[in-house]
């Protein structure tokens, strides 16, 4: 989970951090209107709401405290019950998208899993974690949408019909080539490894060369191509993580494609932090452990399935 201030958050995310809001104690009048006003705007944000209260209250009935013989309590700036409650409540909608994709695929992957898929056309895919995709080849046409996460695509010829991925409301088509697609809850980026790729999005198309790199949000149009990282990009390929001054929420988000279970940064400063560093997918705990130690964090675990970064 990042918390980037340029970038619209979620709405159960916003819910779970006015539940720790009350956890904290009785809203300002300034805080609760502001609740009040953001409830209203939206259906959606009363159902958010709910469901990230319930969820808390659900979790809050299991009383977790902080081992006695660690200070930690004392330092912790809120109640560790409503932060468990919190990453609770995120953990089971994370999940709960999951399952939604996985009916919805072709062929999908799990936590800490890759898969690789030779097609009817010869085309080959290599699916990261967590990744999913829904095939619709027809005489005509070779069309594939990447539903989630990440693949690699390497393209068998045939120029009477396109190989065309859609993903994130754009379009990577093939033009004689293999390319790397990623897609998360704001667009998709695009890493061409051979030969070239167009990309349309927003109603105008780029095209990238190979070793070069574009992006898209949601309904704006692609960047311009530039010349890529390749092999920091698809390092998953090779059960690496290549991080270079990212924010430690999306690093987070990495890793949690690659384990099962949830970690939870106490204050939005410490999702902010930057991270450098080379990872290996098959071991995430001790990617996390090196973070931690690296930026000076400690952490709670309820069992290795809960995380909670302090500092």
């Amino acid at each position: 989970m990042s918390f980037d201030g340029d970038t619209p958050e979620d709405p159960h995310d916003i819910a779970v951090d006015w539940i720790l809001r009350q956890k904290e104690g009785p809203l300002t009048r300034k805080e609760q209107a502001a609740l009040d006003a953001w409830l209203a705007a939206d259906a959606a944000h009363v159902a958010a709401f709910r469901e990230a209260e319930g969820l808390s209250a659900e979790f809050s009935k299991l009383n977790v405290r902080a081992p006695a013989k660690q200070p930690l309590a004392k330092r912790r700036k809120r109640p560790f019950s409503a932060a468990a409650a919190c990453a609770a409540a995120l953990a089971f909608i994370f999940f709960r998208g999951d399952l939604s994709t996985f009916f919805r695929s072709d062929y999908s992957t799990g936590a800490g899993e890759t898969r690789r898929v030779t097609l009817a056309d010869g085309s080959r895919v290599e699916l990261g974690a967590r990744s999913a995709i829904t095939l619709h080849f027809s005489p005509a046409s070779r069309r594939l949408d990447l539903l989630s996460g990440e693949a690699w695509f390497d393209v068998a010829p045939d120029a009477s019909r396109p190989f065309v991925v859609e993903a994130a409301g754009g379009t990577a088509t093939a033009l004689g080539t293999s390319f790397n697609v990623a897609v998360d809850d704001d667009g998709a980026h695009v890493t061409v490894t051979e030969h070239r790729v167009a990309v349309a999005s927003g109603g105008k198309e780029v095209v990238a060369q190979e070793g070069q790199e574009t992006s898209f949000l949601r309904g704006s149009s692609a960047s311009a191509p530039t010349a890529a990282n390749v092999a920091k990009l698809t390092a998953w390929r090779r059960g690496r993580l290549i991080v270079e001054d990212e924010a430690l929420g999306d690093v987070l988000a990495a890793l949690g494609r690659y384990r099962h279970g949830f970690v939870y940064c106490l204050r939005r400063e410490i999702c902010a932090r930057r991270v450098t560093g080379v990872y290996r997918m098959d071991d995430p705990l001790q990617a996390i452990a090196d973070i931690e130690t690296a930026l000076g964090l400690s952490a709670y675990r309820l069992s290795n399935y809960l995380i909670l970064l302090h500092d």
